[in-house]
């Protein structure tokens, strides 16, 4: 298999290679040529299994093919369970048992395994540039580190992201460095991107990404909800329906790709938080990025949404069919607070920001008979409570205890050199 730009300006890759670069030479996201058939595929499978079932035509006579099986093994170590909710037919996909907490664990670490298989024997290490709103960066920083000719540069918005990510993000040291940017997450967005697409600093510095944007992260995202969608339809014999917390789209663009490819999904709804872009374009509006807002689900917190790109090429081009398959509603951070606090009072769940936005969107869709009684829902749990304890603390009464992966990541000192919102500056610090 091959890979283009969705931009179409730049040569066709291999998978190695779209790995590799990141982004397209020509500034664009690398997609398959075309999707492979739907695959014929079996509950009963673990998730590793499934995963390596599922990536295997995009993989095909790719250098990375003959270690795909011990790539998924080595990334999933750790399980993706799908709980069910108190509420009739609702239930929850818990990505968040990995070492940093959050379910860009997943995409993290298949990314590291197989960067670090293509990167043997190279004698200049990788630097990976990582823009985050939060969870991707800690993600990476801890799938990389200590690897190997790899090298880690984190970028964040100084101040809006939770202490406990703000922790993550510059605890490891070694060959991870975390850059707190005085700016957004849109800011630091464009500076990396910026950096992958400088062909004269690529020339000293050879530099790829770990964003959503890379392939590298992407596919492999698909594994959880196909697993899940295997699992739930064997013991239920119907479809499983999703609300996808979602800034970049990433996430979301996963477990679309997963259904384009035959997996038992059904409906794809995406839920946000006051970042409207999505929202507002899924309602009729011409699609306009704009200038991120903070919120409560600071993961979130996304005006310029990469994966929108790949999601127009998968519809080719056709916006009144996006906007036919697709529901995305917005919510604030008063009804963030009210959702995490009821259902807690209710019964007894406790849910990151971020999932409670899904969860949310999942009671308006069932309030308005969007989606029926006898229909089966699912959110996606992207991060745990525990991360954001100075939101969800306050709200439900009660401390939430820390994953042990995640209370060993506390207990390190952090560090993170203070970052001008400046191309010029990061520029420096990467060549420095």
């Amino acid at each position: 298999m091959h890979f283009i730009s969705t931009r179409n300006n730049a040569p066709t890759a291999t998978l190695s290679q779209a790995i590799a670069a990141g982004l397209a030479p020509d500034g664009g996201l690398y997609v398959p040529q075309q999707m492979p058939p739907a695959r014929d595929l079996q509950a009963g499978a673990s998730l590793a299994e499934t995963a390596a079932t599922l990536l295997q035509p995009f993989f095909a006579n790719d250098a990375l093919e003959a270690e795909l099986p011990r790539t998924c093994t080595e990334a999933f170590d750790f399980p993706a369970p799908l709980q069910e909710l108190a509420t009739r037919n609702d239930h929850v996909l818990e990505l968040f048992h990995g070492p940093t907490a959050a379910f860009k664990d997943f995409g993290a670490r298949f990314l590291a395994a197989s960067l670090s298989r293509l990167r043997a024997g190279q004698e200049r290490p990788l630097t990976i540039v990582v823009a985050t709103s939060g969870d991707t960066g800690a993600a990476v920083a801890a799938a990389f580190h200590n690897q190997p000719n790899l090298q880690v540069v984190v970028l964040y918005p100084d101040g809006r992201v939770s202490p406990r990510q703000a922790h993550q993000l510059g605890c490891l040291g070694g060959n991870i460095r975390a850059l707190r940017v005085a700016g957004s997450f849109d800011d630091c967005q464009g500076m990396a991107k910026q950096a992958l697409n400088d062909a004269e600093l690529q020339a000293q510095v050879p530099l790829s990404s770990a964003n959503s944007i890379s392939l590298g992260r992407l596919l492999p995202q698909m594994s959880y909800y196909a697993h899940a969608a295997l699992t739930h339809r064997a013991a239920h014999g119907t479809p499983l329906n999703f609300v996808i917390p979602t800034g970049n789209l990433g996430n979301a663009m996963a477990a679309i790709m997963a259904r384009a490819l035959g997996v038992p999904l059904g409906r794809i709804v995406l839920a946000t938080n006051a970042n409207r872009v999505l929202p507002d374009y899924f309602a009729g509006g011409d699609y306009r990025p704009k200038a991120s807002l903070a919120t409560l689900a600071n993961a979130m917190d996304v005006g310029a949404p990469s994966n929108f790109e790949r999601l127009r090429w998968l519809y080719a081009g056709d916006d009144a069919a996006l906007r036919v398959a697709f529901v995305s509603r917005a919510v604030d951070d008063a009804t963030i607070r009210d959702t995490i606090a009821t259902r807690h009072r209710r019964f007894g769940e406790v849910f990151c920001p971020h999932t409670a936005t899904a969860v949310h969107v999942l009671e308006q869709l069932r309030a308005s008979g969007e989606a029926a009684a006898d229909e089966h829902w699912a959110v996606a749990a992207t991060a745990h409570p525990a991360k954001f304890e100075s939101v969800v603390e306050p709200l439900i009464g009660r401390e939430v205890p820390v994953p042990p992966a995640l209370a060993e990541l506390l207990k390190r000192p952090a560090h993170a050199e203070p970052c001008a919102p400046e191309y010029a500056v990061l520029r420096e610090k990467l060549l420095g």
